[in-house]
Formats: C-alpha cells, structure tokens, sequence
C-alpha cells in the first residue's frame, strides 16, 4: 500500500456544463449529482480505499488551490498547483517527478476529478488489480469500459483481442485509439467487439512512464526532471512556473499513450460516465413518469418530456412543453437548449463572453 499513489487532475474549467460551471468554481468543484458531495471529493473518497490518503496529490490551477483544501481538507503540500492549463501531459509530468522524488518505486494511477462511478466496490477492486499488474510489468495500463450503446461522446480504444495477458483476468494488449467517432462508426465498433470507451484512466508503475516521457516527449522529460531538486522545497512554485510557460499544451493519450507500444487495456464494466455533457448528466439521473430529470430546485413541470431541469435555490420555476430540452439557471444565468443542440453550449458562451466582456463565464 505504501507505494501506491494517486495523481487526480482537477484543473478543468468544465465549459459545457455552463452556466453552472463557472471560471470562477468549475463542474469538479460542484455537487452537480445532488448527492451531498462535489465530484472532486466524491473521486478522493472512492481512491482513499485504494491507497493512502497521504499518497493522494491533486493537481489543479493556482485559482483553484484554495477551493481544493476547502473540499478535501487534506495536506496543502498534496495540492499541486499549476500556472498555466497546459493539458495531461504536463499534468501528469508535474505529479509523476514530484512523487518519483519521495519514492522512486510509486505504482501510480491518473485520474479526472470529474468523473461518475456508480459501482464504487467493484471499481477499487479493478485499481488495486490494476496496480497489482503494473508493479511487475513494465506496462501503460488504461482503463477501457465495456460499451453499452454506440456512443459518439467517447473516444475508443482497440484491444487485441487475440493476445491476452497470462495470469491477468480482463488485461489485452491495445492495438489502437481512435477520437470519438461518428454514429455509423461507432455502431462498427461496437459490433466488432474489441472496441472499449477510453475512461481516461491510466495505471503504471514509476519507472515505466518516466521511460515513456523520455522517450516519446524528451523536452518535456528534460523539464521537469531538471525540478528534482527543487520540488518540495520552497523554489518549487518558481520552477513551476518558469517550466509551465515555456512547456507545450498537448495530451497524453496523443503525446505518449497513441504513440507507446507496452500499451495494455483492462476492460471492465463500473458504472462509468465522464459526465462530460448536460445528456450525460440526464442519463444517470432520476426520471419522472415523462422521463424528465430534475436535478435541482422547485420545478413545475406541465406536458414536458426528456427533458432536464436544473434551477437555482429559492426560485420557483413553472415550465410547459418542452421536449428534449435542458433548462438550467444558474442565478444570473438562464440557458434554454435542445438536448440535440447542446453540442453548441460553448459556442453560444463565447458569444456571451464576447458581448459581456467575459462577465458571465
């Protein structure tokens, strides 16, 4: 246990899910299931059965710091703060050296901070098996979720289906990734049975990844390997930010993970959503006899159907007719669109950002 680590990214700004993530307190900071927590401590509470809670470092933007120790309450010096948003890649960069400095045999999972997980039990079960693998493989383990439907909001990772790993149950050797497709793709990979939605989740021992930076982004190995001394110190946050800004945005499934080739799969089925989408949210709600989720406030709700409401505390809100609709209003903020359209939410906020002089985003 005492070499097992968790790296949680909570530096996203969560832009369609506006206009209740806001810059100011992005969707990871907010009780957006209505369950009592945020999803960021929904997310520390679910890895604590994994690892220690000392082992447990949350990376987020500077802006966002002082909300991470409000939520979490745990040690400052686990709460990573980032300059700049620069994508995974320096993310986990950032995190990964730091830990290699305390203890250069960390087996580490990555993590979003926003991500649902309906069956919690049997998904700790999968990460300490996961981590289990990866102390004894020099292997880049992600996490691929069995696809119930065809779904063109996830990207899809290919195993092989034919090159099982002996001993491990569920663990395949990854033959691709491929971005989120299209419907009529999407229904032939499901068809074809070796296709798994990519959970954005990555489990791999220390060393492995290290040798992956190396390899694959060198500049950034360079980088932040030069930060060894500095880290847990108090020049760190300097060096941060003098590496942040000269350091490329880029992911690390396109950096590394599409690009590496001890790169494995472990399929499961744990109640999976990235929650990425106001859809995504209705999907995993609680819907009434016309299949309407109201996820907050005092809805009146007359001959609407699939449709979802989310209304600020103390109002009261009368709605007639809609269809497939997303009705959310966030105080200052009233959004009105089809669930078909929703795809635009963030054009439409930069033309309020536009016109507003970014007073509402």
């Amino acid at each position: 246990m005492e070499n097992r680590y968790v790296i949680i990214m909570a530096g996203g700004v969560g832009s369609r899910f506006w206009p209740l993530s806001r810059r100011e307190k992005p969707k990871q900071f907010l009780d957006i299931m209505g369950t009592g927590e945020t999803l960021l401590q929904q997310t520390f509470r679910r890895f604590k059965a994994t690892c220690p809670e000392k082992n447990i470092y949350i990376v987020t933007s500077a802006d966002h710091k002082d909300i991470v120790q409000e939520q979490l309450q745990t040690d400052p010096s686990n709460i990573l703060a980032e300059p700049f948003r620069r994508n995974t890649a320096p993310c986990i960069a950032f995190a990964t050296f730091r830990i290699f400095k305390e203890n250069p045999n960390a087996v580490i999972t990555v993590t979003p901070a926003d991500h649902l997980i309906v069956r919690e039990e049997k998904f700790c079960n999968v990460i300490r098996e996961s981590m289990d693998f990866v102390k004894d493989h020099d292997a880049l383990l992600t996490l691929g979720i069995q696809p119930d439907r065809p779904e063109t909001g996830y990207g899809y990772i290919q195993a092989d289906m034919k090159r099982p790993v002996e001993g491990y149950d569920s663990i395949l050797r990854v033959k691709t990734f491929t971005e989120k497709p299209d419907l009529e793709l999407a229904k032939k990979f499901i068809q074809s049975g070796d296709f798994y939605w990519n959970s954005g989740i990555f489990i791999w021992n220390i060393k492995s990844i290290i040798t992956a930076f190396e390899k694959h982004l060198p500049d950034m190995h360079t980088a932040f390997d030069e930060g060894l001394k500095f880290y847990s110190t108090d020049q760190e946050e300097s060096f941060i930010g003098r590496t942040y800004s000269q350091c490329r945005s880029i992911s690390i499934d396109y950096g590394i993970m599409e690009k590496a080739d001890n790169v494995y799969v472990k399929y499961t089925d744990v109640g999976w959503s990235d929650l990425g989408t106001w859809s995504s949210l209705y999907e995993h709600s609680n819907l009434d006899s016309n299949k309407n989720a109201v996820i907050s406030g005092n809805v009146f709700s007359y001959d609407n159907k699939g449709s979802i409401f989310n209304i600020a505390p103390g109002k009261v809100a009368v709605v007639q007719g809609l269809n497939d609709y997303i009705v959310v209003d966030s105080g200052d903020v009233l959004l009105i669109v089809r669930k078909e359209e929703e795809q635009n939410i963030k054009n439409f906020l930069e033309d309020v950002k536009r016109e507003t002089n970014e007073r509402y985003q």
